[in-house]
């Protein structure tokens, strides 16, 4: 099985139990009207692996796709702050259980084809890949208040 898959699996195995342990009260709180909430940040998480699986799966067959996303943008659009916790939660996990399975059924080949994205040049998937975990676990340490983890 992929490495980055393998972690990811991890990640989701061992953080969604402590996600299910926060109240609904502090997953709500906004820590000011421009900053989003502990379940705003989890939305954001669910756009993340949205728009990475179609990055993960389209760069398979496309010549270096370029797939954006504006993270601001979706979040509202998406309303999370009025969202039922436990299935943002249980969305959250599923789709990042399909990202595992996504990154297993690709070759090392397949790995190195590129995407390009918001940044000026295009990365290969792996990159992608490894970068999406680092994001990831910056953002649930915030949600989780745990030591912070920095990401560019």
């Amino acid at each position: 099985m992929n490495p980055t898959a393998i972690q990811l699996q991890k990640i989701v195995a061992d953080y969604s139990p402590q996600l299910r342990k926060i109240n609904e009260e502090d997953y709500s709180a906004k820590p000011n009207p421009k900053k989003w909430s502990r379940k705003e940040i989890l939305g954001h998480l669910i756009d993340s692996a949205q728009s990475n699986i179609r990055r993960f799966v389209v760069a398979q067959y496309e010549d270096v796709p370029k797939i954006v996303y504006n993270q601001d943008a979706w979040v509202t659009i998406s309303n999370y702050q009025h969202y039922p916790t436990q299935d943002i939660i249980e969305l959250w996990a599923l789709l990042n259980k399909h990202i595992c399975q996504i990154l297993s059924n690709a070759s090392p080949e397949l790995l190195q084809r590129k995407c390009a994205t918001n940044s000026p040049e295009p990365h290969t998937i792996k990159w992608l890949a490894e970068d999406y975990l680092k994001h990831l676990l910056h953002h649930l340490h915030q949600i989780l208040n745990l030591e912070p983890i920095a990401y560019p």
